[in-house]
């Protein structure tokens, strides 16, 4: 207390008080910068799973659209599937607010499908013969053939043998295969093998003629007993701007020889294709796949997959 009466902080008090205030102020600004940032990420969150829902819907529009464009195609006049035509020419990525959005329509029918091994629950020993051929065409084991066969359409418990003796035992499925991915399942077949593979065989719920005005130079040799890769690579190449119009078509075209075409082997339309999207809206990036099916009118969905 001084002489006038009136209380004084000592300096040292003082001090403290000046530093106690400056680390309020300090605190709140910290406070007040975090609690801007945090508002700031949260709305990048929301903006950002807001891109995310958007390229997702345009992503799945972007199949609705695929249907569309092949329900189109069955009903043209010209009654055959081949590479010329629109559907089945990559266009350039489609521009929108924010992004950009690209779909692929594949052809699926001029592939070897697998599943075609066992027709009905019985193993198709014409189709089992064809694959050992696009095997060895592909410098892999011809067995395999038979591996995948013994795995979808066992013979018998015997099948089962190897597959219960693994580290991690399983059976063969008895049943079609759902994807590429399950080959890793079946003897023999390693990352490599799939990998050298993936562009010659397919695999799709029903048994499917190969659509030749797709199929690869390979496949072609592989399907038809005595044809050279040499004489498909020909016909690949004499196809190109005059697709094969019909089967008797395709039959009067062949170089000549003893060239055997199994009977509903071959066709020159298709009913399954793969399409892919990307969908890109800020920094949402959405990729989709689906596999289509395509009897008369619009086109089924088989599975999609949306990522």
């Amino acid at each position: 207390m001084s002489s006038t009466g009136v209380f004084q902080y000592p300096a040292k008090q003082s001090g403290v008080a000046i530093i106690m205030v400056l680390l309020i102020v300090a605190l709140a600004t910290s406070l007040a910068a975090y609690m801007t940032e945090q508002q700031s990420l949260w709305q990048r969150q929301v903006e950002s799973q807001f891109s995310h829902v958007q390229a997702r819907r345009l992503g799945i529009a972007g199949i609705d659209w695929s249907r569309a464009v092949l329900g189109e195609d069955a009903r043209s006049t010209s009654g055959i599937d081949h590479e010329q035509e629109l559907w089945a020419m990559q266009l350039p990525a489609l521009p929108v607010e924010g992004g950009e959005v690209i779909g692929i329509i594949k052809d699926r029918q001029g592939l070897f499908n697998l599943n075609n091994l066992a027709r009905n629950n019985v193993r198709s020993q014409p189709d089992i013969e064809q694959f050992q051929r696009l095997l060895e065409i592909l410098r892999l084991p011809t067995e395999l053939a038979s591996d995948v066969a013994d795995f979808i359409q066992p013979q018998n418990d015997t099948e089962n043998v190897y597959y219960l003796g693994l580290a991690h035992p399983y059976r063969a499925s008895k049943q079609q295969l759902t994807e590429l991915g399950e080959l890793a399942l079946i003897r023999g077949f390693d990352k490599k093998t799939i990998a050298i593979l993936q562009d010659f065989v397919t695999v799709l719920p029903d048994f499917t003629p190969i659509n030749v005005n797709f199929a690869s130079p390979e496949v072609l040799a592989a399907i038809l007993k005595n044809m050279t890769l040499a004489d498909a690579r020909i016909m690949i190449q004499q196809r190109k701007g005059n697709p094969f119009k019909t089967v008797q078509d395709f039959r009067t075209r062949l170089p000549k020889g003893n060239i055997l075409v199994p009977a509903n082997s071959v066709s020159v339309t298709s009913n399954y294709f793969l399409v892919t999207g990307r969908a890109n809206l800020g920094e949402a990036q959405v990729t989709t796949k689906a596999l289509l099916h395509r009897t008369s009118g619009w086109p089924k969905v088989v599975w999609q997959s949306v990522q």
